[in-house]
């Protein structure tokens, strides 16, 4: 079962560097995240997201499975992500209650103008290794596991995307 992993950090900066971090870490097998998405909230209260996927391939499932995901946390208009089964299927396995309201809340609440988290969908985490890299970093974590039906529906989607040209 894969987890979903968000780090808040009270500035717009830190989340890019814990994520370049991650980056560093995946090389080791220390952690093996699916996808990483850095979201900054600016001053005036918008976002600004920005993800990395393992597989280039996979971008466009991914790139749906976050705007879903970031619509759902934070109200963002899902604007910009292609429409069609793949979306419909995303919205129906994410939604408030499947990925719990406390865990929406929790994230809400942290992410308020002029701070950053990063999100990550992760399979395996050598954790001990993991926090003593990342705590230099500082920030609030909230975890919470992917149920397994999504997590297959999600990579049954995944396998069955186009390849990127």
């Amino acid at each position: 079962m894969a987890d979903l992993i968000a780090i808040g950090y009270p500035d717009e900066k830190t989340a890019e560097e814990a994520a370049k971090e991650v980056e560093r870490l995946s090389e080791e097998l220390i952690i093996e995240p699916e996808a990483i998405a850095v979201i900054k909230r600016d001053q005036k209260g918008k976002y600004h997201v920005t993800t990395t996927h393992d597989i280039v391939a996979t971008g466009t499932v991914w790139g749906m499975f976050w705007g879903v995901l970031f619509g759902i946390l934070f109200l963002i208009p899902l604007i910009g992500l292609a429409i069609g089964a793949g979306l419909g299927a995303l919205t129906g396995l994410i939604t408030e209650k499947t990925i719990g309201r406390d865990f929406v809340k929790e994230v809400r609440d942290l992410l308020q103008p002029g701070t950053s988290a990063l999100f990550m969908v992760v399979d395996k985490i050598t954790t001990d290794k993991a926090l003593a890299a990342l705590k230099k970093y500082g920030g609030t974590v909230l975890k919470t596991s992917l149920p397994g039906e999504m997590e297959q529906q999600l990579r049954a989607a995944i396998e069955s995307a186009p390849a990127a040209t």
